[in-house]
């Protein structure tokens, strides 16, 4: 082939190029040009559906376009999370994601996808402790009680969980307290809260969310929050901390999109988020169920994904704790 010969084919592969990279950049500054899919892995009613709904508005209102929140419920949120990393990289499918399926699962068994690897982190959007509660019939009204009467009747008390966070809460309380407790799973945070109200367990580690309506009507009493001190929206409910020094489960949910989707759109939608948590009516509605308004960068909440997981990897691997 002559030089000019070669000088046309790669003027022609170079002019491929070009209109593909403006083909691509165009699709990116049209976007979005139809409804964007919220996915939640949790059943409607809970606090991540909850937390959807609440944002849902944000980018409706910035961005002109409908969106539609679905849930995709099953294996502890790993189903619809699995979804989502799956989904084309273009802006239109989304995650609510949250903590245990993001982080802990894929160190509790084979799932099919990588937390950290198979996402473009958003932006944080919450975060929330849970709650140690008890049933009013026992005689225990602190952890030091709780790790007492653990104590003097191993294997006794059960405590309900939902998996993820609900049942790993109990578990580290379990290796850090030295007591035995049997966690009985639910298919949910409410029917877990709801099993320790008629007495089918004793005790739950539950999203504040959850918690409320069952300590505003006695029908629980809470003896701690798992954060690493006192939730600022119940102040007078001490920390597990203050007993078993270190101890400390966050609950949180973020945005998501599969790995891939283009950094203008990441960015774009953690800034209409950031803007949003600007409005003293969004922060009250979101913690009005115990959560705390978020809003990081995508750079910081990359980071804050991959520290959590890493902090599941070396609990899992130093217990050899399993999920149900």
């Amino acid at each position: 082939m002559s030089r000019f010969s070669l000088n046309v084919v790669r003027s022609i592969f170079l002019l491929f190029v070009l209109l593909l990279a403006s083909g691509g950049a165009s699709a990116q500054k049209d976007w979005p040009t139809k409804p964007i899919r919220i996915i939640v892995p949790y059943a409607p009613g809970g606090i991540a559906d909850t937390v959807a709904r609440i944002i849902a508005p944000m980018f409706q209102d910035a961005l002109n376009q409908t969106v539609i929140i679905e849930s995709k419920t099953g294996a502890s949120g790993t189903v619809g999370t699995a979804f989502v990393a799956k989904s084309p990289p273009d802006g239109y499918t989304l995650l609510l994601g949250l903590a245990a399926p993001q982080t802990l699962s894929q160190h509790l068994g084979k799932i099919e996808y990588d937390g950290v690897k198979d996402f473009a982190p958003i932006t944080l959007i919450n975060t929330n402790p849970l709650v140690l509660l008890v049933n009013p019939s026992l005689p225990i009204n602190s952890v030091a009680d709780l790790i007492k009467y653990a104590k003097a009747n191993p294997g006794k008390l059960n405590f309900s969980g939902a998996g993820g966070l609900t049942q790993f809460a109990g578990e580290i309380f379990k290796a850090r307290a030295g007591v035995n407790m049997v966690h009985v799973p639910y298919r949910g945070g409410a029917p877990a809260v709801t099993a320790a109200v008629a007495g089918e367990a004793q005790l739950t580690f539950a999203n504040y969310s959850d918690a409320i309506p069952w300590i505003e009507s006695g029908k629980l009493r809470p003896l701690a929050v798992t954060s690493a001190s006192r939730f600022p929206l119940a102040p007078k409910i001490p920390a597990i901390s203050e007993t078993l020094s270190g101890f400390a489960v966050d609950g949180w949910s973020g945005l998501f999109a599969p790995a891939g989707t283009p950094p203008e759109i990441v960015n774009r939608l953690a800034s209409i988020v950031r803007e949003g948590f600007k409005n003293p009516e969004l922060r009250k509605r979101m913690e009005s169920i115990g959560a705390i308004p978020g809003g990081d960068t995508p750079e910081e909440f990359r980071v804050f994904v991959k520290a959590e997981s890493i902090k599941w990897g070396n609990f899992v691997a130093q217990t050899g704790i399993k999920g149900d």
